[in-house]
């Protein structure tokens, strides 16, 4: 374990309509110590309230990744989608040559939280592109997104892996990162790693050939967890 990032400890920006939580440097919130992993540059925990959502804005040369933990996410892109990604599914766009979307609070009432990831591709100026889907967890490791669509995941445009992580209470789990960049943002429940306790909003990262042991608490732990290049 060489990275640990606190939930507590993470940015904040609060608009009214948007409550946020930047694991790494975004917007207004910048500490050098904390710019991203590897090519995992953002993650953001967004909790926006009914009907409000990100008016049209514009994106290129980016693998942007859409986690929804509550409520419904309504999207609409210059390259014609318009879709509603729900609670559990997980979204990917490229962004290419330059996409415009926004991404609104589909309930009038009911508050919206997401995990906003951004992945930095491996090659740049293509073809936006879009895809969504509800991936039911096979393993305790399932992957959500990878480089070749494997096991009905979406694919990005880069040697990267994400995984979602679920354990049963005090279940163990070894987590091998061989030669490559490992990350873990827990969503739900606790871990003990290493004698220290994580809980939700808590992240670390690993880039040494050392595996990690966790053992999840007594709820239970699910996560997100992602391999990367060096």
């Amino acid at each position: 374990m060489d990275y640990v990032r606190r939930s507590e400890e993470r940015g904040k920006a609060n608009f009214g309509w948007l409550d946020s939580r930047h694991t790494f440097s975004f917007g207004n919130y910048y500490d050098p110590q904390h710019m991203g992993i590897s090519v995992l540059r953002v993650i953001n925990d967004d909790i926006v309230i009914g009907g409000a959502g990100f008016d049209t804005h514009g994106h290129r040369d980016m693998e942007i990744i859409s986690y929804i933990l509550d409520g419904t996410i309504e999207h609409k892109d210059s390259m014609g989608n318009q879709f509603t990604v729900t609670q559990g599914e997980v979204q990917r766009m490229s962004a290419g040559s330059g996409i415009l979307h926004s991404e609104y609070n589909h309930s009038a009432t009911q508050p919206l939280r997401f995990l906003q990831i951004w992945i930095q591709p491996n090659v740049r100026g293509i073809k936006p592109s879009y895809e969504q889907a509800k991936i039911k967890q096979r393993n305790t490791l399932t992957p959500l997104v990878t480089p070749n669509g494997q096991e009905g995941s979406l694919m990005m445009h880069q040697d990267a892996w994400l995984y979602r992580l679920r354990l049963a209470p005090n279940e163990t789990m070894r987590l091998s990162t061989e030669n490559r960049t490992g990350y873990l943002h827990i969503i739900h429940g606790q871990a003990l790693l290493a004698g220290q306790q994580f809980t939700s909003g808590d992240g670390l990262g690993n880039f040494s050939q050392t595996p990690l042991h966790l053992t999840a608490g007594k709820e239970g732990l699910e996560g997100l967890w992602f391999d990367l290049p060096k």
